[in-house]
């Protein structure tokens, strides 16, 4: 499979890198507007594959014409929230670039699945599903495997057991209102419930949804690319594997969960034909309540997309 990814900044570039050391794929195009970095970058890559043992192509480029073929685009343009600015500002702002990263998928890779990065994520991913007019099982977003990876750090510091015991589910937008489940996380089987009293169980969802956050505040003037780009190499793999793995992904709603017209973090199953199912939860009322709170947010950014965002 080819994979192609717009934005070679450092969560395109360490996505890019992942996909060349794990060998899934067996081209990977780097494309920004940026002359020479991506191409820099791609060759700096490309020589290292023999050490790597990895045979698998990789280019820069400027050029979107050089996507034709790809299986699946990963979309990382847009810039980070700066100072002074608003959440509209940064919405209407990446909102206008993905409209025209989406305008050259459309040209040069209309069969391709869009795998959304770019914030806010949610938003993001509606408005690249309405501006590409793909099937809506062929665009989403990656969130959920990033959150929850975060929310597994958490737990599994807290109890000093292994990440890899630790099976997490969370749902809802990316960002404040993410709703992490403790009800459907457990260690080696064992509810976290039984582990964890509440108080704390509490303080690591909160940690969690702000997590991203957290990162920024150290960095000063950057933000997370290595949890990230794992998060978006690990939905790669499931598809391009047909592993169809149970992910927390940013999907479209259509009745499920009650919500329609919405792209919303739910677990789903992940294969070669992108997302093959939505897996519905029986939630308590209080996690209804939760996700209905982050379905609210999701949707005032939605609403504040104007119709010519997107056409």
């Amino acid at each position: 499979m080819k994979v192609t990814i717009i934005g070679s900044g450092m969560v395109g570039a360490s996505t890019a890198y992942r996909l060349v050391e794990e060998g899934a794929v067996s081209e990977v195009v780097l494309l920004d507007i940026i002359e020479g970095m991506p191409q820099g970058k791609g060759l700096d890559m490309l020589e290292s594959t023999p050490i790597l043992r990895s045979d698998v192509k990789i280019v820069g480029s400027n050029d979107y014409s050089d996507m034709e073929g790809s299986d699946i685009v990963v979309n990382t343009a847009g810039i980070p929230r700066k100072p002074g600015m608003t959440r509209l500002d940064l919405l209407k702002t990446n909102v206008g670039i993905c409209r025209s990263v989406t305008e050259h998928i459309v040209k040069h890779a209309p069969d391709s699945m869009i795998l959304m990065v770019s914030n806010p994520l949610d938003v993001m991913t509606y408005a690249a599903w309405k501006l590409s007019g793909f099937e809506t099982c062929k665009v989403f977003g990656m969130a959920g495997v990033l959150d929850a990876a975060r929310y597994k750090t958490f737990i599994a510091m807290e109890l000093r057991v292994s990440v890899e015991d630790i099976s997490a589910i969370l749902m809802g937008g990316h960002g404040d209102s993410m709703t992490p489940l403790p009800r459907f996380t457990t260690v080696s089987g064992i509810p976290i419930t039984q582990l964890i009293s509440q108080e704390r169980i509490d303080a690591i969802v909160e940690r969690t949804r702000g997590g991203g956050g957290e990162i920024v505040s150290l960095l000063k003037n950057s933000s997370a690319y290595y949890a990230p780009s794992a998060a978006v190499a690990d939905m790669v793999g499931s598809i391009v594997r047909d592993r169809r793995r149970v992910m927390p992904v940013c999907a479209h709603l259509n009745g499920e969960y009650g919500f329609e017209e919405i792209y919303l973090g739910v677990p789903v199953i992940l294969g070669r034909n992108g997302v093959e199912k939505v897996i519905e939860l029986d939630l308590t009322d209080e996690e209804k309540n939760e996700l209905d709170g982050s379905v609210k947010e999701v949707l005032s950014g939605i609403k504040d997309l104007s119709e010519e965002d997107l056409l």
